[in-house]
Formats: structure tokens, C-alpha cells, sequence
């Protein structure tokens, strides 16, 4: 399903990744580990499109995204959900408002709405906050529903850059046993963390960044 093939990025002269490759196919749950400033999250941005690479190919679903159109990257997010360190959720909106924006972008039916985002939510455990503002959250509450808004189009990739980086080690594993939980459904999951506990504890693929 994705193929880094020997890729490397450059900021100001340096190269963060060099002559990286890998594979990840449908249905996997992966993990990429390193230290800060290794690269993950980069690569992460890579496969999101919010970069390019300075050489090699990404192939993502036989697609070359190393060569794609401006134009055609939002169709290609509409197939990867992203969750952040930081939830990012709008802290004017409810939980509702947040997940259902991400419908209405896509052009999403309206009748269906209501029934989609609260399907989402009773899957990662928040079918109970629907009109909670993030304000009224917990660390690891807003995060789930991070967690949602990311799933709620049911995209072919999840993509977590960090998700549990400013939560408590018990918060942390309730997070990562979502995401298991979302890749039973099908989900390819991606995560990027330098947590080597939580990723021990998980017992997943792990691709490894080093110097």
C-alpha cells in the first residue's frame, strides 16, 4: 500500500532522511521509532503531502506522490486521516461541530451526518460528549476525539504523528488500544513516537530511524 523507495529530505543543507526505504502494506499497524529529530515526523509529512522529497519515490496505493499535481493532494488526504500531538480541535465548536466539519468539507451527505459522527464517537469511547466543548476535555478525551475527526471519512490510512506525547502513561495506553481497535476494522495505521514502552507494550511492526 506504501512504498518509501530510497527518499531522502533536505532542510537548509541537511539532510533529515537519507537514502530511506520501506514498506507498509494494507492493513498493517506500524510504528516509526527514532529519537527527536530523527526524521519520523517528516516522513509522516511525506506520505500527508505537506512535503516533498528532495529524491527518491512514495508510492501510496500505486500512486507516485513525489510527482503528484497540486491539485490532486486533496483527494489524496481524503484517503489519509492525521492526528497531531496537539488534538487541534476548535476549542469554539463541540465535539459534534469538530468531527462533523471534516464531513462537510468532503461534501458529505447532511442527512447522514448525525448517525456517522456518533457512530464514530461511541467507537473510540466518547459517544457521551457529543456536545461537550474541548474546553470541558480531558488531555486524553480531546485526543480521542482527535482520534475521531481523523476516522470519521473512513479513510484507508491513520497516520499519528506523536498522538499520546502529552499524555499520562495510563491516558497514553488508552489512545493506543483505540487505534488497535481501529486497525481490527481495516485501517492501516501509522504512528510515529520515540515512547519505546508503549511501543514495547503494543507489540507491533516497528521501523526503526537511526543516525
Amino acid at each position: 500500500m506504501i512504498q518509501f523507495n530510497n527518499i531522502t529530505k533536505i532542510y537548509n543543507g541537511v539532510p533529515v532522511i537519507r537514502d530511506f526505504t520501506a514498506r507498509i502494506d494494507k492493513g498493517e499497524f506500524v510504528f516509526i521509532s527514532g529519537p527527536s529529530g530523527s526524521g519520523k515526523s517528516t516522513l509522516l509529512k511525506l506520505l500527508f503531502c505537506s512535503e516533498r522529497p528532495d529524491n527518491g519515490q512514495i508510492l501510496f496505493q500505486d500512486e507516485d506522490l513525489s510527482a503528484i499535481r497540486r491539485s490532486r493532494i486533496p483527494y489524496i488526504r481524503r484517503t489519509i486521516g492525521f492526528v497531531f500531538q496537539d488534538s487541534m480541535l476548535l476549542t469554539y465548536r463541540t465535539v459534534f461541530e469538530n468531527i462533523a466539519l471534516a464531513l462537510r468539507v468532503t461534501g458529505f451527505p447532511k442527512g447522514e451526518m448525525d448517525h456517522r459522527v456518533q457512530e464514530t464517537l461511541r467507537l473510540v469511547g466518547m459517544g457521551d460528549k457529543v456536545y461537550t466543548l474541548p474546553s470541558a476535555l480531558s488531555g486524553g478525551e480531546q485526543q480521542k476525539v482527535a482520534i475521531a475527526r481523523a476516522i470519521v471519512n473512513d479513510p484507508l490510512v491513520l497516520v499519528a504523528d506523536e498522538p499520546a506525547g502529552n499524555l499520562d502513561i495510563d491516558s497514553a495506553w488508552e489512545v493506543f488500544q483505540i487505534l488497535e481497535k481501529i486497525n481490527r476494522t481495516g485501517t492501516t495505521i501509522v504512528i510515529a513516537t520515540h515512547n519505546y514502552e508503549l511501543v514495547r507494550r503494543m507489540q507491533k511492526r516497528v521501523i526503526s530511524i537511526k543516525n
